[in-house]
């Protein structure tokens, strides 16, 4: 195939007649190793351009390069109808910028695009791509072999979300990614959490959409350094025993002028009616997810990051406004499936097909939707009728456990449901209890915030509330702030207030989530059984009077069980009879109401004796004291 861009002399076949079909059938995962900007070894060797613009009259590049001459470097379609226009042009030297010139047949329209597939961008608010490679070398090797088990649905993870331009920052200013790297590794390390979870960073021209308005689907912001910083970022967590998961979000996109809105002088990536194609709530377009071409382009940048950044997971975002074709809107302002339902046909088989390609090729990855409604199945295997992801955030545990904790602890008894409600579905999903950014912003406060009463109460809720969702079934996901109790509700254009953990509340508050994540790695009952009966065992969940609940989690095997025990008022309960199924001793081996905490000291002494005597239908029991507004967990000596 001719690649000759006008005037310059004809480069090699780059994008063979097999990628074309793939391309056109919407299952290519790789066409970044086709679209998009690829320099040769040297700045003499010609870089390869292509771009898809079937609906352009002419295409060209302009850039640094040409100064910005459309006249210069105008590419050729080729002939195969895919659409595809593509060229080369030597002499560029990597980090020019450039976009691409598109006229449009059907109505003389002109816009200066970036390129959808670039591998790196000018800072913003500037919207040029830039010429770059991705050549990096790794050092993350024993992670890498690792992963598998780190990742599995029996391991321990307890994730730590983060934005990066707010999390710490310098004179003022966002931390880059090689120093955000040591200051997160170090610090995430400490507190012993095993996952960070990075909010979007793909380019995005709106610092205020914190990444959740994406243009640049194949390039990290350049807000923070270049790919190879993003990279290292990557790499040193990686060293430091800490797997990375970003968000990504393929459920809808801006509509800035340089990006994929209206690529062509058409709805290319959107659908053209905005019955469909626009998206009421975030003023934003909607993917067309029945045109295969898109498919193929979301596809690819899922598993860009996975190839070639070595991304541990993707957490997808708005999974529900991707499902449900009247998300946000009122009746009339949608447009029914062809079965007159409302459901997103061309978006679920889309989300099948994501997670069968992520498995399919990185199965020792993890894709996590975020889906707030009841859509069955989310995370069961397609083969099964589900849609392919390993986990759902869950959002209903999450709703009613705030709203719970807001209540004041005398009316709590009115709503002990709330609490206990969970555990009904708890095993339907393989969940993760998220205590994200979303519950700190738009004016709904911090999460200390959120806890009735004066400084101890709220601090002792806290903390009793951290208890009880580490022991809950599930993975966790809980937002930077959130381990030390910041009373500040999150902005992304302040770093987080580091300088209360100097403070006794804070500081124990810190001590606190170090510790539950420490005890929660080194005890599989917390996490071997997730996602099955199994695993969990109630011993009291109908104690609304006390506003108390037991119960136990259990490990493979059944043996080593621990025991919980939540007091959500602020009145200690002494001589409080919890059944067990064995006599023994029952040592006491965590307690939010320690004073290392900033809590009163109740406890029990580090541990108790179970006697012969039944209660909550064991054969044994335990009179325990539940320390105010607590969570404490015992350990049985092992039975067979």
């Amino acid at each position: 195939m001719n690649l000759a861009v006008k005037g310059e002399a004809a480069g090699a076949e780059y994008l063979t007649p097999h990628d074309i079909y793939l391309f056109r059938e919407g299952s290519h995962c790789r066409l970044y190793e086709g679209l998009g900007a690829h320099p040769g070894a040297d700045v003499a060797s010609p870089t390869r351009f292509a771009v898809w613009a079937p609906n352009a009259e002419t295409v060209s590049v302009i850039g640094d390069f040409n100064e910005w001459n459309p006249e210069r470097n105008v590419l050729c379609i080729r002939d195969d109808g895919s659409g595809i226009w593509e060229g080369a042009v030597p002499g560029i030297e990597r980090g020019a910028r450039y976009k691409y010139r598109i006229r449009s047949r059907a109505n003389g329209h002109v816009a200066d695009k970036a390129d959808p597939f670039a591998f790196c961008t000018e800072r913003p608010p500037d919207t040029a791509s830039r010429v770059w490679a991705l050549d990096y070398e790794w050092s993350d090797g024993e992670w890498m072999r690792t992963r598998r088990a780190r990742n599995a649905l029996d391991a321990p993870m307890a994730i730590y979300e983060v934005h990066a331009g707010s999390w710490k920052r310098r004179n003022g200013a966002p931390l880059d990614y090689r120093a955000l790297a040591h200051e997160l590794a170090d610090y995430v390390g400490r507190m012993g959490f095993t996952h960070v979870e990075l909010m979007p960073i793909t380019e995005h021209p709106f610092y205020g959409s914190w990444g959740y308005q994406t243009t640049g689907y194949f390039a990290p912001t350049a807000r923070y350094g270049t790919p190879q910083d993003f990279m290292y970022l990557v790499d040193h967590l990686h060293r430091n025993g800490i797997g990375v998961i970003l968000d990504w979000v393929p459920s809808h996109f801006p509509a800035d002028g340089h990006g994929l809105a209206f690529f062509d002088g058409t709805y290319l990536f959107e659908h053209a009616d905005p019955k469909q194609g626009f998206h009421p709530e975030w003023n934003s377009s909607i993917f067309n997810y029945g045109r295969h071409e898109v498919r193929a382009f979301l596809l690819s940048s899922a598993l860009f990051w996975l190839d070639r950044y070595h991304v541990d997971g993707l957490r997808v975002d708005a999974v529900a406004s991707m499902l449900y074709l009247d998300y946000a809107r009122s009746e009339g302002e949608w447009i029914p499936n062809r079965h007159g339902g409302r459901e997103n046909l061309e978006a679920i088989e889309f989300l099948k097909m994501l997670n069968e390609s992520v498995y399919r090729d990185h199965p020792d990855t993890v894709t996590i939707a975020e889906e707030s409604t009841a859509w069955p199945m989310v995370s069961r295997p397609t083969w099964l009728g589900g849609l392919g992801f390993g986990m759902k955030w869950n959002m209903g545990w999450m709703h009613d456990t705030l709203a719970y904790m807001r209540e004041d602890p005398v009316h709590r008894k009115y709503h002990h449901g709330r609490l206990t409600f969970s555990l009904i579905y708890a095993f339907n999903e393989n969940f993760v209890l998220p205590l994200s950014h979303d519950e700190v912003v738009h004016g709904k406060g911090s999460l200390v915030g959120k806890m009735p009463g004066g400084t101890w109460q709220q601090f002792a809720n806290l903390r009793a509330l951290y208890g009880y969702m580490w022991a809950h079934p599930g993975k966790k996901v809980l937002f930077m702030g959130g381990e030390f109790g910041q009373r500040r509700e999150w902005t992304h254009e302040a770093e987080l207030e580091w300088w209360v953990t100097e403070l006794r509340e804070h500081a124990g508050l810190q001590r606190w989530v170090e510790d539950l994540n420490r005890f929660y790695r080194a005890e599989p009952a917390l996490y071997e059984v997730d996602f099955s009966h199994e695993g969990f065992e109630w011993i009291d969940c109908n104690d609304a009077e006390t506003s108390a609940i037991a119960f136990l989690r259990r490990p493979h095997g059944g043996r080593h069980a621990l025991l919980i025990a939540c007091n959500f008022t602020p009145l200690p309960r002494t001589n409080y009879v919890v059944g067990v199924p064995w006599a023994g001793a029952w040592r006491e081996l965590l307690n939010s109401d320690a004073k290392e905490y900033g809590g009163q000291g109740w406890g029990n002494l580090g541990g108790v004796e179970a006697v012969p005597v039944s209660a909550h239908g064991r054969p044994c029991s335990l009179s325990l004291t539940l320390p105010p507004l607590s969570t404490i967990v015992l350990k049985g000596e092992a039975r067979a």
